[in-house]
């Protein structure tokens, strides 16, 4: 669990899912007269390894190959494309469970039991077993409802993933002070234009 999942209260049993969806920030905006910057922490194999191994997921000796880089940012892509859809819509977007299902095929999990039950565990015995955890909190979220409380935000401007803790869950932004202040004051103006 990172400090930004902390932070924003985000559950231990989607905060890997959570700060790997986060690792691509599209950001656009200024705040306060500064322009937020845009990044990517996974944009070379061994920030990979390193964003693993700072979360116990991979040892920081892994080895990550050009085409393992491509496959976990394939993923990223698609859990970010899948947490894009409204929680009602993820299971009739067939386009985006299509193309999740695909990926999800390169991270398959077993089943093992141990001192604390059944646990899902990587079948994949190279460095990129390390995402495994994150394909298995997709997995147990989306059994437990807890997926439905990812999201990522409805500004255009930020796109951010955040979790829902409102008691409805219908927040569609990641800070209401900031991307939803933002969103409803440039309604405001356009249908004052619109209007005058």
């Amino acid at each position: 669990m990172s400090r930004e999942s902390k932070k924003f209260g985000v559950p231990d049993e989607l905060a890997n899912l959570y700060d790997f969806a986060n690792t691509l920030d599209v950001r656009h905006f200024t705040h306060h007269g500064v322009p937020h910057p845009q990044g990517d922490e996974l944009t070379h194999a061994r920030e990979l390894v390193a964003w693993m191994s700072q979360r116990g997921l991979s040892p920081a000796s892994a080895k990550i190959t050009p085409a393992m880089l491509a496959s976990a940012i394939e993923l990223r892509t698609l859990i970010r494309d899948y947490l894009q859809c409204d929680p009602i819509e993820r299971s009739r977007n067939k386009d985006a469970a299509r193309a999740l299902s695909k990926t999800l095929k390169l991270f398959p999990l077993v089943v093992t039991a141990g001192n604390d039950g059944m646990v899902l565990r990587s079948a994949r015995d190279d460095a990129l077993a390390g995402l495994s955890p994150i394909v298995a909190e997709l997995y147990d979220g989306s059994k437990n409802g807890t997926i439905n409380r990812l999201k990522m935000c409805a500004s255009d401007e930020c796109r951010r993933v955040f979790f829902d803790r409102s008691k409805p869950s219908t927040r569609r932004w990641c800070m209401s002070s900031l991307c939803g202040n933002r969103m409803k004051t440039r309604s405001y103006r356009e249908r004052q234009r619109n209007a005058g």
